[in-house]
């Protein structure tokens, strides 16, 4: 009899982009890489390693380049940098980067404080790139504030679809990622948007979901999305983030914790929670950075408790 194989969900690691754009001390290169390297030893495989923007607007990326080049030695990495145009996007490709994560806003204040452009200029942004670079780069499009803008509140479904009818026809294979910038995303609404994409762009065969957790919703949101077929989920590990243009927002959903909730629930990551715990503690505690999730100190403990435990047996 043949025993079928676990369902399985892909988590991208976004904590050496999105954690750390927001942290002012600077983090050194070699520290970069190695929390990759020690990423990658525990099974995560996709990871958004920068951002290739202003340095002036992000400077604790501006060594993106760097890490890049640094990737091309780690067995096994599938490194993504995210870019905010054209320009910026040949940039990353003249580096290395093979995969591109295009990043725009539904909301034009939102747009106009992240990349300093309307969101239908970011459109055109967006098909200028795609005709500028070769078609075997990989192309993911983070559709920011899809549920909730930081300045104008809710994002009303028929708006996200009404951007996303002028991007996906630009390239109907994109993985396309909905992005809860603010945090302030529900279940409910999650569940809709998701639901109505898939029925509305049936071509598009990659969603994804980024969930900031900044009100304490970011593992319930992930399980609406998961619910309406959704298998890709970006997270953070020690839970690192926050969005310098969404005043309040906290890191994305910590990795670990989805980490323990997939696997809970039976989904195989691929990812030895244990071990990553460990990375994601010495994350964490990065002067500067603001971390979050439950899980990293609830495996602490229980791995303390045991090692007392053979340790007064002994």
């Amino acid at each position: 009899m043949t025993i079928p194989s676990r369902p399985s969900v892909e988590i991208v690691e976004v904590g050496p982009r999105d954690g750390y754009q927001g942290i002012t001390p600077f983090i050194p290169t070699d520290l970069k890489i190695s929390f990759i390297e020690r990423l990658v030893s525990v099974g995560v495989r996709r990871i958004e390693i920068g951002s290739c923007v202003s340095e002036k607007a992000l400077p604790q990326l501006r060594d993106t380049h760097e890490v890049l080049t640094a990737c091309v030695r780690i067995p096994s990495v599938a490194p993504q940098v995210l870019v905010p145009n054209q320009r910026r996007g040949e940039q990353a490709v003249n580096a290395g980067a093979r995969t591109l994560v295009f990043v725009l806003s539904v909301s034009e204040s939102h747009n106009r404080a992240n990349v300093q452009t309307t969101p239908e200029q970011s459109v055109d942004e967006y098909a200028r790139l795609l005709k500028a670079v070769p078609s075997e780069i990989a192309m993911r499009l983070d559709l920011a504030t899809a549920f909730d803008c930081p300045y104008e509140g809710r994002v009303q479904v028929a708006a996200t679809i009404a951007m996303l009818e002028r991007l996906v026809p630009l390239r109907p294979g994109a993985e396309i990622c909905l992005c809860d910038t603010t945090g302030r995303a529900d279940p409910k609404h999650v569940e809709r948007l998701f639901s109505t994409c898939i029925s509305r762009f049936p071509n598009v065969s990659r969603w994804a979901l980024h969930a900031h957790d900044t009100y304490g919703r970011g593992l319930a949101n992930v399980y609406a999305a998961y619910k309406q077929g959704v298998r890709t989920f970006d997270a953070s590990f020690g839970g690192l983030g926050g969005c310098p243009f969404a005043p309040g927002a906290t890191g994305n959903v910590a990795t670990e914790d989805i980490v323990y909730m997939f696997e809970r629930m039976g989904m195989a990551t691929g990812i030895d929670l244990e071990a990553l715990v460990a990375v994601a503690r010495d994350g964490a505690a990065l002067p500067g950075g603001l971390a979050g999730g439950r899980v990293r100190a609830a495996v602490t403990a229980k791995v303390q408790m045991q090692a007392r435990s053979a340790s007064s047996k002994a």
